[in-house]
């Protein structure tokens, strides 16, 4: 693959995700599905039984997910993204949202950014302007996915409209379900991307990208891993030393504080084909 240079920094900071092709070997991608099959209960080849439009599954830390979470291409991503000794590895890969082609409506549809932390006394997750306990969203293809295999809707730029949204709400924070009607909202202009590729395909998001699923209206299943990448310190938007990661630049750009990250180009305004 190739490395993440300053151009994808630039996407990343701009567009709110990169796509990183062939971030793991497809035969590691090969060995997660057959292991991902066997959860479900599901026969691979015969879609009676396929029997919910969405089967969840937690973490798996079988060895093929620790080495799709740990090849070298994407620790060099996060160094570049995240900051190098900013970000903990992960040895397992979860939650998984696998979707089946299916008449009935997914209940989980709608435009969100992910929650990152439960504050005690909460039913549901919140965040906030530092992403507390999410570095980034991360997307794991298991199957090849292209559009009309269910892929994650991406508003590109959204990441954008959200720390201005998150800012009055301080170190606290916000439920993801509150606020999601302004997050809605306030990115509904961003033009559209679809999380599409091959096996061993990773999206690194920004942790306030919005985004959403949709129906499964195809003919394969499609297996994905969702988990975050989680922090070793906090995000600071206040350096004294200037030594912000592109996520940390993005979040000061949507506050328009001091200059912007590299770059500045609009969102595009067409879908990214490959992803």
């Amino acid at each position: 693959m190739a490395p993440v240079d300053d151009d994808l920094v630039t996407r990343f900071v701009t567009d709110g995700f990169v796509k990183i092709e062939g971030a793991f070997p497809p035969r590691v991608a090969a060995d997660c599905a057959r292991l991902l099959w066997r959860e479900t209960g599901y026969d691979p080849d015969d879609p009676s039984t396929w029997k919910k439009p969405v089967v969840r599954l937690d973490g798996m830390a079988q060895g093929p997910f620790a080495a799709a979470a740990n090849s070298p291409a994407l620790h060099a991503a996060f160094d570049r993204l995240v900051g190098a000794g900013r970000w903990e590895p992960r040895y397992s890969l979860g939650t998984f949202p696998l979707r089946f082609p299916h008449p009935a409506e997914p209940d989980d549809a709608g435009w969100h950014i992910e929650g990152s932390y439960l504050p005690e006394g909460e039913q549901g997750y919140f965040a906030n302007l530092r992403s507390r306990d999410r570095a980034l969203l991360m997307l794991f293809l298991f199957s090849e996915v292209t559009e009309a295999d269910a892929p994650t809707r991406i508003r590109v730029g959204s990441h954008l409209d959200v720390p201005p949204l998150l800012e009055p709400y301080g170190e606290a924070g916000v439920s993801g379900l509150e606020i999601a009607p302004q997050v809605v909202a306030a990115s509904a202009h961003r033009p559209l991307a679809y999380a599409t590729g091959r096996p061993g395909d990773v999206y690194l998001c920004h942790p306030f990208l919005v985004h959403a699923a949709q129906p499964h209206r195809g003919t394969r299943p499609r297996f994905m891993a969702q988990p975050p990448l989680d922090p070793a310190v906090p995000y600071e938007l206040d350096r004294p030393d200037g030594a912000y990661s592109p996520v940390e630049r993005a979040i000061r750009r949507a506050l328009r504080r001091g200059r912007p990250g590299p770059g500045g180009r609009s969102p595009r305004r067409c879908h990214d084909s490959d992803g």
